[in-house]
C-alpha cells in the first residue's frame, strides 16, 4: 500500500488523478517508457526542443532549431538563364521530351540539395535503476499545460520527473524528486555522436547554480560551420555533488532541477556573443528557479493553447485507456472513442506552439519537416523546408484556431528567404526588378535554387509566391493594417513582381514555364515527341495559375486597403486578367496539366490541380458551383485510386471535402487518417508507424476540424460540413476572417447556438449550414450586417 508521503505525489503528478482519470482529450498517457522516438513525447518552446523517452535510465534527445548541416552553399547552374529561351520555345513547339531533358542538363542545382537539420544531441539522467525495478509506471504528456511527466515506484519509493519547455525563459528546465528524502541519486551528461567541440563539467563549492555540464558543437565543415555551445545546469537542494570531468553526479538528494539551453552561430555573430546569452537565460532561470519558471512556461501555454476548446463528444472507458492503447483499439471500434480526435486536435495545436514561436531578433524559424524534433544526421527528406505543400501545410491551422502568434517564425525565415529569392531570380530568369522567386525547398538560409534532380519536383518557380499568401491570410484574420503595411506587402509586392517579368505569353495567356504540377507526371502524347514516355514539365500548370490567381488577387485587395493606385495594382490587374483559368476535362474534372494528359499515378498523393479549393478559394461552392463539382469529380478519383497513401496527403483530401461540404466523406477520412497514420506518440507519418515521421499532417488534420465547423473565405459559415457521426457538440475560440472568434453548440445535427464575437469591427456576412434561417440578436438575418468592435452576436436558428 502507498505511503501518505507517495500518495500525495501520486495526486500532485496527475491533475486529473483526483478524478479518477485523465482527461481523454487533453493527455497523451502511457504506462511504459517509449521504446523509439516515436513514442517518446516531445516538449519545445519554440527554439530547443527535446523528447522525452522515460525510461529506468532516461534519454531525451535534443534539438536547437538552428542547428542545421553546414553553412549557405550558392548552388545556382550557371547555365539557366541561358538556356531559358530555348526550353520556352520547346515546350511551345510541343517538344516536352527534349524540354525535359534540357531542363535537367542546364537548370539542375549543384549540389543538388540545399542543407538539411540536424540534432543537437542527447540529455542522459542515470539513476541506477532497472526496468524490471520499476512498477507503477506512467508516463504523460500534457497539451493544456505543456509539461511532460514521468512517474513510477522503485525500493518503495515514489521517483517522479516533470519537463517544461519554457517560452518566457527560453529554456528547457527539469525537475527530479522523489517521495522520501535523500533517496534520489542522479548522473547527468550530454552526448552527441560527432563532430564535438567541447564535453565537460564544471562544479564548486557553492552548491546552487554553479554545477554544469556544457557540450559544444559544430555541423562539420573546416569553415562557416553552424557552431553551437550548450549547457545544463544542475541545482540540488541537499545531497552532495561530484564530477568525472563529463558529467555531474548527485548523490542522497531529494529534489534535484535542471535547466537547459543551446544558442549557436546562426543568430550570433561571435561566440563570444552566443555564449553570453547562454550565461543570461540559464543566470536568470536559475535566480527565478525551477517553481517560477514552471509557473510562467504554464501561463504561457495555456494563454495560447486555452483560447479554443472542442467537444466531439465524450468516449466514457474507451478513452481511460492509455494512448498507444487506445490507437490500436480505434483501428476496430473508431466509434467508441471520439474523444481520440479531439486529443489529435488539441496535440496538433500544442505541437504548433511548440515548435514554431517569435524567438525575437529576426530570426526565429518556422516549423520543419518535423517540426522541431529530429535525432538524426540524415533525417528523411533532410527534414528541411519543403515548400510544395508541406509547410504551407503546417500553418493552416495557424489563424483559424487562434495561434496567430505562431505564424511569424514563418515570416521570419520568409524574409531570409526572399532576399536569396532576388538574387536567384536575377540569376536564372533575369528578373532584376525587386521580384523574388523560390522553388519546392528552402533551408535555414533561404535557399532559392532547384532542389534534387528529377522533372517531377525539382524546376518549379511558385514556392515564394505560396507562401506570401501565409502574410495575407495573416492579415485577413487580424485585420492588422500595419501589419499588411509593413511586413506583408513587401512580400507581395516583391512576389508579384518576379511574375511581371518571368511569365510569358502562351495562346493569349501569360504563362509559367518551365514548371510542373508538384511530384506528378504524364505521359507524352505522341505528337509531343518521345510517346509514353514519363514527363512533368510544361506551360502553366493549373496549381500555377491557382497561385498567380490568388497572388494577384492579394495584391489588388492590399492596394485597395492601402490606396494604392498606381502601377502595382493596374499591374496586377492587368496580369489577373490574362491567367487561364481552371480547365474541365472530358471525365468532369479539373485538368491538371495545360492538356489533358495521360497520369502516370492516377492516385498520386498531391491534390496540386485543386489548390483552387483548398487552400485557395477559386474553386469552392459558394464561388464557383461548376468548378467545385469539377474539383470533386479529381479528388474522388484520385481517392479511388489510392490517394490519401500519406498522411498529409490523407489531411488535404479531409479538408478538400470540408470545403466541398462533403461532411461525411471528410470524417470517413478522418477515421481513416487515426486509424493508419499515427506512431504511438500521436506523431504523422508517411505511410503509417514505422516509416518516417513527418508533422504536417498533424497540422492538417487540426485545420481540416476547424474546416468542418467553421469556414469564412466567403461568409462566417457556421458548420458547413458538420458529420452525422458528430451530432452533438460544441467549439469555443474559432477565428473567422475579419477578426471574428465564434463559438458553437449544435445538437441533432443542428445549431443550438452560436456567439461571434467582433474584434475590429466590419461587415458581417453570415451563413448557417446549408443555408438554414435563423436570427442574430433576436432579428432575422437577411443580410450582412455592419459589426462593432467589441459587438458580440448571438446566431440562433429560426
Amino acid at each position: 500500500m502507498l505511503s501518505s508521503t507517495i500518495l500525495y505525489a501520486f495526486l500532485l503528478a496527475f491533475p486529473s488523478a483526483a478524478k479518477g482519470q485523465l482527461d481523454a482529450s487533453r493527455f497523451a498517457w502511457y504506462t511504459s517508457p517509449a521504446a523509439d522516438f516515436a513514442s517518446s513525447v516531445p516538449i519545445g518552446n519554440g527554439r530547443v526542443a527535446g523528447t522525452v523517452w522515460g525510461g529506468a535510465s532516461e534519454l531525451v534527445s535534443l534539438n536547437e532549431n538552428s542547428i542545421w548541416s553546414g553553412p549557405w552553399r550558392s548552388r545556382a547552374n550557371p547555365k539557366a538563364l541561358g538556356a531559358l529561351p530555348s526550353i520556352r520555345s520547346l515546350l511551345s513547339s510541343g517538344n516536352l521530351t527534349a524540354a525535359g531533358q534540357s531542363v535537367l542538363a542546364n537548370m539542375a542545382s549543384s549540389p543538388t540539395s540545399p542543407q538539411g537539420y540536424q540534432p543537437l544531441g542527447n540529455l542522459s539522467l542515470e539513476f541506477g535503476h532497472s526496468s524490471s525495478g520499476m512498477s507503477s509506471y506512467t508516463r504523460y504528456l500534457d497539451t493544456y499545460e505543456g509539461t511532460a511527466f514521468v512517474t513510477y515506484i522503485y525500493g518503495g519509493v515514489n521517483y517522479t520527473r516533470e519537463y517544461i519547455a519554457s517560452y518566457p525563459a527560453g529554456v528547457l528546465a527539469v525537475r527530479l524528486s522523489s517521495s522520501q528524502a535523500k533517496k534520489l541519486n542522479v548522473k547527468v551528461s550530454l552526448s552527441r555522436s560527432k563532430w564535438i567541440l567541447d564535453q565537460h563539467s564544471n562544479i564548486s563549492s557553492s552548491i546552487v547554480g554553479t554545477n554544469s555540464v556544457i557540450l559544444k558543437g559544430n555541423s562539420g565543415q573546416s569553415s562557416g560551420a553552424i557552431t553551437f555551445s550548450s549547457e545544463a545546469r544542475v541545482i540540488n537542494h541537499d545531497g552532495t555533488v561530484s564530477s568525472d570531468g563529463g558529467s555531474i553526479s548527485v548523490a542522497g538528494a531529494t529534489i534535484v532541477d535542471l535547466f537547459f539551453d543551446a544558442e549557436t552561430s546562426y543568430r550570433y555573430s561571435s561566440q563570444t556573443a552566443w555564449e553570453a546569452e547562454l550565461k543570461r537565460k540559464l543566470d536568470a532561470a536559475v535566480t527565478s528557479g525551477y517553481t517560477q519558471v514552471r509557473s510562467a512556461a504554464i501561463a504561457d501555454n495555456t494563454a495560447l493553447i486555452g483560447r479554443m476548446s472542442l467537444n466531439l463528444g465524450s468516449s466514457g472507458s474507451a478513452g481511460n485507456q492509455p494512448t498507444d492503447t487506445r490507437i490500436t483499439n480505434y483501428k476496430g471500434s473508431p466509434n467508441n472513442d471520439p474523444q481520440l480526435a479531439t486529443l489529435m486536435f488539441n496535440f496538433g495545436r500544442y505541437l504548433l506552439v511548440s515548435s514554431s514561436r517569435d524567438t525575437g531578433g529576426s530570426k526565429s524559424l518556422a516549423a520543419n519537416l518535423q517540426g522541431i524534433w529530429n535525432k538524426d544526421f540524415s533525417p528523411p527528406w533532410q527534414s528541411k523546408y519543403t515548400i510544395n505543400i508541406n509547410i504551407e501545410m503546417n500553418y493552416w491551422p495557424a489563424e483559424v484556431t487562434n495561434l496567430q502568434e505562431t505564424h511569424a517564425a514563418l515570416f521570419d525565415l520568409l524574409d531570409v528567404a526572399r532576399a536569396r529569392g532576388t538574387v536567384m531570380a536575377a540569376n536564372m530568369y533575369g528578373c532584376t526588378n525587386g521580384g523574388f522567386v523560390l522553388h519546392h525547398n528552402i533551408d535555414l538560409w533561404g535557399d532559392a535554387a532547384p532542389t534534387d534532380y528529377g522533372t517531377p519536383y525539382m524546376m518549379w518557380p511558385m514556392g515564394g509566391a505560396w507562401l506570401s499568401l501565409h502574410l495575407m491570410e495573416h492579415y485577413r484574420f487580424t485585420g492588422d493594417k500595419s501589419f499588411l503595411q509593413n511586413r506583408a506587402w513587401p512580400v507581395l509586392q516583391s512576389a508579384a513582381n518576379f511574375y511581371y517579368c518571368y511569365l510569358f505569353t502562351h495562346n493569349g495567356s501569360w504563362s509559367t514555364g518551365p514548371s510542373l504540377s508538384p511530384e506528378n507526371s504524364f505521359l507524352v502524347p505522341s505528337n509531343m515527341e518521345t510517346a509514353r514516355k514519363s514527363e512533368a514539365i510544361d506551360i502553366a500548370p493549373t496549381m500555377d495559375n491557382s497561385i498567380l490567381y490568388e497572388l494577384f488577387n492579394a495584391v489588388i485587395q492590399t492596394c485597395n486597403v492601402l490606396g494604392i493606385t498606381d502601377s502595382n495594382l493596374t499591374n496586377a490587374k492587368n496580369y489577373l486578367a490574362k491567367i487561364k483559368p481552371p480547365q474541365i476535362g472530358s471525365k468532369g474534372q479539373i485538368l491538371e496539366w495545360r492538356n489533358e494528359y495521360t497520369e502516370t499515378s492516377p492516385g498520386h498523393r498531391h491534390m496540386s490541380p485543386i489548390f483552387g479549393l483548398f487552400p485557395g478559394s477559386q474553386m469552392t461552392p459558394l464561388k464557383s458551383s461548376s468548378l467545385a463539382a469539377a474539383a470533386k469529380v479529381l479528388v474522388d478519383n484520385r481517392m479511388s485510386h489510392g490517394s490519401g497513401s500519406t498522411g498529409w496527403s490523407r489531411t488535404w483530401a479531409i479538408n478538400l471535402y470540408a470545403r466541398l461540404f462533403e461532411a461525411d466523406t471528410a470524417w470517413s477520412n478522418a477515421i481513416s487518417f487515426l486509424q493508419k497514420f499515427p506512431t504511438n506518440n500521436l506523431w504523422n507519418t508517411d505511410t503509417g508507424p514505422g516509416t518516417a515521421f513527418q508533422i504536417d499532417g498533424n497540422f492538417g488534420f487540426v485545420s481540416a476540424i476547424a474546416e468542418m465547423l467553421l469556414q469564412s473565405h466567403q461568409a462566417v459559415h457556421i458548420l458547413p460540413a458538420l458529420p452525422s457521426s458528430v451530432p452533438t457538440g460544441s467549439v469555443k475560440g474559432l477565428v473567422a476572417r475579419g477578426n471574428f472568434v465564434v463559438d458553437i453548440n449544435w445538437s441533432g445535427m443542428a445549431l443550438t447556438s452560436a456567439t461571434i464575437t467582433s474584434k475590429i469591427g466590419g461587415t458581417l456576412a453570415i451563413r448557417l449550414q446549408a443555408g438554414k434561417a435563423f436570427s442574430v440578436n433576436g432579428a432575422t438575418y437577411s443580410a450582412p450586417i455592419t459589426a462593432t468592435a467589441g459587438g458580440v452576436y448571438t446566431i440562433r436558428p429560426a
